[in-house]
C-alpha cells in the first residue's frame, strides 16, 4: 500500500475516532501556502488543529519526537492562515491535538503543543 493512501486512510479513521469523542470535524487536510493540517474540528469552545501521526510498529518510537518543531512551526502558520481565511477572531480560542496511532492502538493528545512562532 502506498504512503498516501496509507494517510488518508489513517486521517479517516482519526476523524472517525474525534467525531465518536464530540469534535466536529469541519475540515480534512486544509491546505495553504506554507502548511497542511491533517484535520480542523470544533471541541466544544476550542478550534483544534490536528495532526495525525501513524507508525506500524514502535520500531521507529512513539509519539514522543513524531512531531518536530519545524512541523510545529509550519501547523501554527497553517492555523492563522484558516483563522484569516475564515475571518474567525483572533482570540478564538485554539488548540493543538496530535491523534496518534500506533499499528492498532489510537491515543489523542489534547493540547500537545503551543503555538509555535517564528523568532
Amino acid at each position: 500500500m502506498n504512503r498516501r493512501r496509507t494517510g488518508m486512510e489513517r486521517e479517516g479513521q482519526a476523524a472517525a475516532f474525534l467525531e465518536e469523542r464530540g469534535y466536529e470535524i469541519l475540515v480534512r487536510n486544509y491546505r495553504c501556502p506554507s502548511a497542511e493540517i491533517d484535520i480542523v474540528a470544533r471541541e466544544g469552545e476550542y478550534l483544534c488543529f490536528v495532526e495525525v501521526k501513524y507508525r506500524r510498529g514502535s520500531r521507529y518510537g512513539g509519539v514522543e519526537g513524531a512531531i518536530s518543531v519545524e512541523k510545529m512551526r509550519r501547523i501554527c502558520t497553517g492555523a492563522r492562515y484558516y483563522l484569516a481565511e475564515n475571518r474567525l477572531r483572533t482570540d478564538m480560542p485554539v488548540r493543538f491535538d496530535v491523534v496518534f496511532i500506533l499499528g492498532e492502538d489510537i491515543t489523542l493528545i489534547k493540547n500537545a503543543f503551543s503555538y509555535v512562532g517564528f523568532s
